[in-house]
């Protein structure tokens, strides 16, 4: 399921690509035809993530909410650039990182996150819009808009860009009232709000329970936008027990999960990957960029010796969820 901090790279992407300007929509499916047809024409005004959900303002209060559950995922074509004051042409698009400026095409999607083309769950049986669409026309032939392909539950598009939805679990119209019910059933998201009234608000919804931890940070009513990855990752920094309950975590604890919650969300926003490793070389950092082995500290790394004490990295299931941990570290 795709994390926290890819929605909030397709909310900045549409911010940057598709603000007020005058929208078609369509579905090629569909599934959301009537709902495509209330859109089209219509200009996008705002767009915001909370947790792993995208809200995007249109003309005449109406609101579009999108969940990518499991399955769901953009895929963008055309002028796409994450950077305003980066121009692209022939469907080529530019990207803005830590590190400088790059085509999209010199960036390899090597562990399924990085890429501007395509944004959500990793799909071995899809390629990315941008590579079908140099499989069928050479880069004089390149035409835009691109025919959909797929299931494509919905499509956006203005003169220069264009946005396909694919999986999601929810795709609706919402009123501004409807908006604020759903979020206010949300747990904080420290790039929406990172008031010391959310950090109090995480640390008393933890506080209260007495379930375990790691179910308590995969519950979006808790905190808004950790999935499997970074639920494991959050616990190994912080050298805690997944199995802890909430009400036996002293408040420091819990206020230091919520600050590192919000350091590695915003490097998953910059850079497109859920880096969760400190202090690595230039050379170990590249590997870790590359590979996905060599960024996580135990998630996917079970029978594997912890890189802090050696002892055998766990895996079992947590409410139907793999769960990786330490049990040497994380006591």
């Amino acid at each position: 399921m795709p994390e926290g901090h890819s929605v909030h790279r397709i909310a900045r992407q549409f911010r940057r690509n598709f603000l007020d300007a005058p929208i078609t929509a369509s579905s090629p499916q569909g599934r959301f035809a009537e709902g495509a047809e209330v859109l089209s024409g219509r200009s996008l005004h705002r767009v915001d993530a909370v947790g792993k959900q995208m809200f995007a303002e249109f003309d005449g209060d109406l609101w579009l909410r999108v969940h990518l559950g499991l399955y769901g995922a953009w895929d963008f074509a055309g002028m796409i650039s994450t950077d305003p004051t980066i121009a692209s042409a022939s469907g080529r698009m530019g990207q803005t990182n830590l590190r400088g400026t790059f085509l999209e095409s010199d960036l390899i999607d090597r562990g399924g996150e990085d890429s501007i083309a395509s944004i959500g769950a990793p799909r071995n049986t899809r390629m990315r819009m941008s590579e079908q669409t140099r499989n069928l026309a050479g880069p004089e032939d390149e035409s835009f808009p691109p025919a959909p392909i797929g299931a494509v539950r919905l499509r956006l598009l203005t003169e220069t860009a264009v946005a396909d939805l694919r999986g999601p679990t929810a795709c609706e119209l919402l009123t501004p009232a409807q908006v604020n019910a759903v979020i206010d059933r949300l747990g904080p998201d420290p790039l929406m709000d990172d008031s010391a009234a959310a950090e109090q608000k995480f640390v008393e919804a933890v506080r209260r329970r007495g379930v375990a931890i790691g179910q308590l940070l995969m519950d979006q009513s808790v905190v808004a936008g950790i999935g499997n990855v970074y639920r494991a990752e959050i616990l190994f920094r912080a050298r805690l027990s997944p199995h802890t309950p909430g009400k036996l975590i002293p408040e420091d604890v819990l206020r230091a999960l919520w600050r590192d919650w919000s350091v590695l969300l915003t490097i998953g926003v910059e850079t497109g990957q859920m880096m969760t490793m400190d202090n690595l070389s230039h050379e170990d950092y590249v590997n870790a960029m590359a590979n996905l082995g060599d960024r996580h500290w135990v998630y996917k790394r079970e029978g594997l010796p912890c890189r802090r004490c050696g002892t055998n990295i766990a895996l079992e299931v947590m409410q139907a969820r793999k769960l990786y941990w330490c049990p040497g570290c994380q006591l």
